[in-house]
């Protein structure tokens, strides 16, 4: 019986990236969820207690968000990609990597700012922050550069503008973030989290292209099919 003689890495279609992705995302929001926590109160003090720990809730909010994001414009990438080799898989690994450690910075802030939200601390929490989204961006970076590089593992009918916008949006983050982080730490913490809870909603906003043109499609691909 002849059997089909496989490559050292066969391409493999997106199912299980698919499946294992979502999980990895789903523990990601659990474990944000899991830093709201009951605080310790004396009796009558619940009310207190629960505002002093506002900085959990703006963490919470700021995580989330950018989690949120992340997985839609995973699913906008994996809707136009055909097939998965071994680079995309070390890619999509990588952003997995990533947006799984998001809970530990998210932690670290809300302790820190509840503590001080000016300390050295606070300081030190939100760069750390800035520091693990920014290398999220960059993970997205790496995730494009695949697609890039591999334009044959995408759809036959993907918008020739995609991966160039993607590639603009998370250097435009990473950059964003970084310049959040410095923010935070030499002028006020506070300031940077205002960053971190806005960015979420200008990936969100640009999840479809960068620019709409009257159409409501991106503009750049607008363009180019009049050119």
């Amino acid at each position: 019986m002849s059997r089909t003689r496989l490559h050292r890495f066969s391409r493999s279609d997106t199912s299980r990236a698919e499946a294992f992705s979502d999980g990895v995302l789903a523990i990601a929001v659990t474990l944000l969820a899991l830093g709201l926590a009951d605080p310790p109160h004396r009796p009558g003090g619940l009310g207190l207690a629960l505002l002093v720990q506002w900085p959990s809730y703006l963490g919470y909010l700021a995580s989330f968000g950018y989690v949120s994001v992340i997985w839609l414009n995973h699913h906008q990438a994996f809707v136009r990609i055909k097939v998965m080799d071994r680079g995309l898989h070390a890619a999509n690994l990588l952003l997995l990597f990533t947006t799984a450690a998001l809970s530990f910075p998210t932690a670290v802030v809300a302790d820190a700012l509840q503590a001080d939200p000016e300390g050295a601390d606070a300081r030190v929490a939100v760069a750390l922050y800035a520091g693990l989204a920014a290398a999220m961006c960059l993970s997205w970076v790496a995730f494009y550069h695949q697609l890039a590089r591999r334009p044959e593992v995408l759809q036959p009918d993907v918008e020739e503008s995609y991966v160039r916008h993607g590639r603009l949006r998370s250097w435009a983050g990473a950059l964003a973030y970084g310049a959040a982080g410095l923010l935070g730490a030499f002028v006020a913490p506070v300031l940077a989290i205002a960053v971190f809870v806005i960015l979420p909603v200008f990936y969100f906003a640009t999840s479809e292209g960068l620019l709409k043109g009257p159409d409501g499609e991106p503009a750049a691909a607008e363009s180019e099919r009049q050119a």
